[in-house]
């Protein structure tokens, strides 16, 4: 079983060996994507090794293989539709942002409590924001399963109960609160102005 902190890494070494791939490497090891990404090397080869086992001695992994493990695990065969709840300025900006697909999972509907921010096939990219009403229908009609949740922290816990009784069972949380949900619902917590914070003490002085 892959470990939560190895799959939060996987990501990384995709989106790089797609990159080197293109560029036209055909064999990579290691030693060469501890040094692009700033891990330990002994880190790598134990994450790489739950995908793939070893590469090969003095060549490596082939590129190819090693990006399709990886896709394998993180981009599954059909594509997965996921919801957000919260139209306001973050939720409209992960409606418009076209990188999961790239992980098979589509975002194409937002919905929130303000009739006033419903809009249907915004600027003809197909994306729309629903009223929070029509999001029972929507999610038990498209069997969607995934949850984005970016509203203010007071409301947080009320559309996460929301979510799970439209058959959500996966939720990632942008909101400052922890939620309680049920045994088999699992969240992901998201801390923006956490993560810069971690960043601007990284590059402080010290």
């Amino acid at each position: 079983m892959i470990s939560k902190a190895t799959m939060s890494r996987l990501p990384e070494y995709l989106e790089y060996l797609r990159a080197v791939e293109k560029e036209g490497t055909v064999n990579i090891s290691a030693t060469s994507i501890s040094k692009a990404l700033g891990y330990g090397e002994v880190q790598v080869r134990k994450d790489l090794g739950s995908v793939s086992g070893t590469g090969r001695p003095r060549t490596g992994y082939v590129t190819s293989e090693l990006k399709s493990q990886l896709e394998s695990i993180l981009c599954p065969q059909r594509e997965i539709e996921a919801v957000i709840v919260g139209a306001g300025k973050l939720g409209r900006a992960l409606l418009g942002y076209e990188g999961f697909a790239e992980y098979g999972i589509s975002v194409n509907t937002a919905f929130d409590q303000n009739p006033e921010k419903r809009s249907v096939d915004i600027s003809g990219s197909g994306k729309n924001v629903l009223h929070i009403s029509e999001m029972c229908e929507y999610c038990r009609k498209n069997n969607v399963k995934i949850g984005i949740i970016t509203v203010p922290a007071s409301a947080a816990q009320t559309v996460c109960d929301m979510m799970i009784d439209c058959g959500i069972d996966a939720i990632l949380n942008f909101a400052h609160v922890r939620l309680s949900v049920p045994d088999g619902v699992s969240v992901e917590n998201e801390n923006l102005a956490l993560s810069l914070a971690m960043l601007a003490g990284c590059g402080g002085e010290k």
